[in-house]
């Protein structure tokens, strides 16, 4: 049954292929909304089937699809490319991180620090494929229900974690596919990762995603996606069935995550939400949630484990929390020592399967221990030039335009 995941990846490919070779653009959106969401699965389950000599040509399609519809995109294009700051501060970043490539300031290797900067920077190319994407051509509505068409599969894969009680990765292989790829031996409670699992000893869900902070981060996107889809240009929205059996997904998928900082987001995003479209109702009934919440946790709370784990947090009392400030301050001051870094590969994920990682648990950190201060402040700049313009023109925008600037702005906040 679980080939089904693999099948789904490879079709998705190829159908994406097929499609941009005809010239519709909008064809790679297949394989990244459906293959890249069961990626890990499909590569841990293709390993669980003894398939594994088919993964490392499966691996890297994903970047071939990438780069191959780039070369297509830019030798089809015909319109006048107006440069944007946003694109400026891209290719600044691209160009910065890539002279690191060249200078061995750490101790690892070519290929080591060329892994690094692909986690560091291969977002530039998937930019850049949308930059040259007209959206006249692209049905922003389809793809979005796309997206939340997986969302809705993925509530219904942790229900059914819930229901039994246990991690779907367990059936995939995926503890006997990280030791053979990144000699990663199981830990925790349950064979999996301590990720997959609260202090408390909790279990943390994570559907089809590689892990559940994933999940969390996934739903998040989703529900940005929703908001986008939904809302019309007047700020009225409308869900129809499919809308609000998405939205039910994402709450679902929120709470069986349990990871504090996307549960902190989710909320977030619908204040906002509801503070840029003037939704008054919604601020209201989101103030009176969180009250009731208050005095439900203070005075009602029976989880003596969920009460625990929510006020260690709030504290920062717990194991991970106090991880997460170890591995930041660490990175802070290896920042300040090395402001111009320590070179690719000496934090993330690279560092992290040799187990040299320096700093960490922070995307803005992981960058600025490799290539210092200047990479961490244009990185910075352009997550923050991501919020501003989008937010400028939700208002002044119509149809997809204000969709996609919606999106953008609370995927982004």
């Amino acid at each position: 049954m679980l080939i089904v995941f693999p099948l789904i990846y490879l079709a998705a490919f190829l159908f994406s292929v097929k499609e941009i070779s005809k010239g519709h653009k909008q064809g790679i959106f297949l394989f990244i909304i459906f293959g890249l969401s069961i990626y890990p699965s499909t590569l841990s389950i293709l390993f669980d089937l003894g398939l594994r000599d088919l993964i490392i040509f499966i691996q890297p399609l994903k970047e071939i699809l990438i780069l191959g519809g780039l070369a297509v995109f830019v030798w089809h294009y015909r319109q006048k490319f107006v440069m944007h700051a946003v694109d400026y501060l891209v290719i600044s970043f691209f160009l910065y991180t890539l002279i690191y490539l060249f200078i061995p300031l750490s101790n690892f290797g070519f290929g080591d620090r060329l892994s690094a900067l692909k986690s560091t920077s291969f977002f530039v190319f998937i930019y850049a494929a949308g930059r040259l994407l007209n959206i006249r051509e692209i049905y922003i509505s389809k793809n979005f229900k796309y997206v939340l068409l997986i969302t809705i599969a993925a509530a219904l894969i942790t229900l059914y974690e819930g229901l039994l009680g246990q991690h779907f990765q367990t059936n995939t292989g995926y503890a006997e596919y990280s030791y053979y790829m990144y000699d990663q031996d199981p830990s925790g409670n349950y064979g999996l990762t301590w990720t997959f699992e609260t202090e408390t000893g909790s279990k943390r869900f994570a559907s089809f995603f590689s892990n559940p902070l994933e999940h969390a981060a996934a739903t998040l996107l989703a529900l940005a996606v929703l908001a986008g889809l939904y809302t019309y240009d007047n700020n009225k929205v409308k869900l129809d069935l499919f809308g609000k059996v998405a939205f039910i997904a994402t709450l679902i998928s929120i709470f069986f995550a349990l990871s504090r900082a996307s549960f902190v987001s989710y909320f977030l995003m619908i204040f906002v939400y509801a503070w840029v479209t003037r939704k008054s109702g919604i601020l209201k009934l989101y103030y009176f949630g969180v009250a009731a919440i208050i005095v439900y946790f203070i005075y009602f709370i029976q989880n003596k484990e969920l009460y625990e784990f929510v006020v260690s947090t709030l504290t920062f009392e717990n194991g991970s929390s106090i991880g997460h400030l170890i591995e930041w301050i660490a990175g802070i001051e290896a920042m300040i020592g090395n402001p111009l870094g320590l070179g690719l590969g000496s934090s993330g994920k690279v560092a992290n399967i040799l187990g040299q990682n320096i700093g960490g648990e922070n995307q803005f950190i992981i960058i600025g221990v490799q290539v210092g201060f200047i990479g961490f402040l244009l990185y910075l700049l352009l997550q923050i030039m991501l919020i501003i313009y989008p937010f400028k023109w939700i208002n002044k925008l119509t149809g997809k335009e204000r969709k996609i600037a919606l999106t953008v702005f609370l995927l982004k906040v």
